[in-house]
């Protein structure tokens, strides 16, 4: 089973940002029998959410050649008191990207409300991958389509 923390991409920019949605509905499976009686969205799945969707933007943005993987986050900041039952508009930054590794920044609100943020992520590159795969993947998990 995978686990995808964003429903859909919903912009995106080459080398710069990327806004995606998530709901996170009380029937998410990850939530059942989580909390017992009283339901809360962890703090952990927010911070997945927008590493995933930032992730998605360095492999766009380098045109599916590389693969990066979560390397480092500091400066997170998660409301924790947050009941299934929302919708959540995920924000990502690149800071700035080099052919070793990518440095980013994103957010999370709901009803305009800030309520989840990484002040710095860093993902390191790897090179061993196939760009087809990877751009077909993407194609797939963001209803973005990327190939002719």
């Amino acid at each position: 089973m995978r686990f995808l923390y964003y429903d859909a991409v919903t912009h995106i920019d080459r080398g710069r940002s990327i806004t995606g949605v998530k709901t996170f509905a009380l029937s998410e499976e990850f939530l059942r029998r989580h909390y017992g009686k009283v339901a809360y969205v962890p703090g952990v799945l927010m911070i997945e959410a927008m590493a995933q969707l930032l992730g998605w933007l360095v492999v766009y943005s380098h045109d599916f050649r590389l693969s990066s993987i979560m390397s480092l986050i500091e400066g997170v900041t998660v409301t924790s008191d947050l009941r299934p039952g929302f919708k959540a508009e995920i924000q990502g930054e690149i800071v700035s990207t080099s052919s070793r590794d990518t440095l980013g920044k994103a957010r999370i609100y709901a009803d305009g409300r800030l309520i989840a943020s990484l002040d710095r992520i860093i993902y390191s590159h790897f090179r061993n991958v196939d760009p087809r795969q990877l751009a077909a993947r993407f194609e797939y998990y963001s209803g973005i389509r990327v190939s002719s």
